[in-house]
C-alpha cells in the first residue's frame, strides 16, 4: 500500500508518484531543499546573534550609565558606537524609524494654505510651490517625509504657520523600526572596513 512517503507534492499541489520523477529532479529537489535547511538554520542562528549582541550592548550602557552618574546613554533611540580599547574593532548599533502621516497631515495642508492666501503676495509664490511639491504624492502613494519635515525648519514666525507645524507632529507616527548593527575592523591604513552581516531584516 503506499504511503505518502511515496508520493511528493509538485509546485501545483498534486501528489506525484516518487517512482515517476526522473531521477535529476529528485536530486535538484533533494539539494535545494538540504541548502534550505541550512539557510533557515543560518537565519535562526543570527537572530539569536542578533538578540545577544544587543542585550549585550544594553547591560554595558547600563553599566556605562550608573558608573558615570547618568541616568541613560546613547540617545533616546539607544544609537551608540562602541570602539575596543586598541581602536581595532567598532561595534555600531542604531535603530531606524520610518515615518508615516496619518490624517492630521490634512488638517497642517489646510492651515498652511490659509497662511499663504493671508499673507502679501510675490515671495509667498516660492513657498508655495515648496509646500506643493512637499505635500505632492509620490510613486508609493505616501508624501516625502523629508520635504514635509523640511517645513518645520523654515523659520516663520506666525501663529497659524505654528499651529499647521504642531499638526505636523501629531501626525507623524512609526511605522516600522529597523534595528542596525554594524561592526568595524581596522585596516592598515588606519580606515575601518564593515565586517558584512546583514542583520538589520531579522
Amino acid at each position: 500500500m503506499a504511503t505518502n512517503k511515496d508520493y511528493l507534492e509538485d509546485a501545483q499541489g498534486r501528489l506525484t508518484p516518487i517512482a515517476a520523477i526522473k531521477p535529476i529532479d529528485l536530486k535538484r529537489h533533494e539539494a535545494v531543499v538540504a541548502i534550505m535547511k541550512e539557510t533557515f538554520a543560518e537565519r535562526d542562528r543570527l537572530v539569536e546573534f542578533k538578540k545577544r549582541i544587543w542585550i549585550e550592548v544594553q547591560d554595558f550602557l547600563a553599566e556605562s550609565a550608573k558608573d558615570s552618574g547618568a541616568r541613560k546613554f546613547g540617545g533616546a533611540k539607544g544609537n551608540v558606537t562602541l570602539t575596543s580599547f586598541d581602536g581595532k574593532f567598532k561595534v555600531m548599533v542604531a535603530v531606524n524609524d520610518t515615518i508615516q502621516f496619518n490624517e492630521k497631515l490634512q488638517v497642517a495642508k489646510q492651515l498652511i494654505d490659509k497662511c499663504i492666501a493671508s499673507w502679501s503676495e510675490g515671495a509667498n509664490e516660492n513657498l508655495r510651490a515648496i509646500v506643493d511639491d512637499a505635500f505632492n504624492v509620490g510613486k508609493s502613494g505616501l508624501v516625502s517625509t523629508s520635504r514635509v519635515l523640511g517645513l518645520r525648519r523654515l523659520n516663520i514666525k506666525d501663529a497659524t504657520w505654528k499651529k499647521a507645524m504642531d499638526a505636523i507632529t501629531e501626525s507623524m507616527q512609526v511605522a516600522s523600526s529597523k534595528t542596525y548593527m554594524r561592526f568595524y575592523e581596522r585596516q592598515q591604513d588606519g580606515s575601518y572596513r564593515q565586517i558584512p552581516l546583514d542583520v538589520a531584516n531579522l
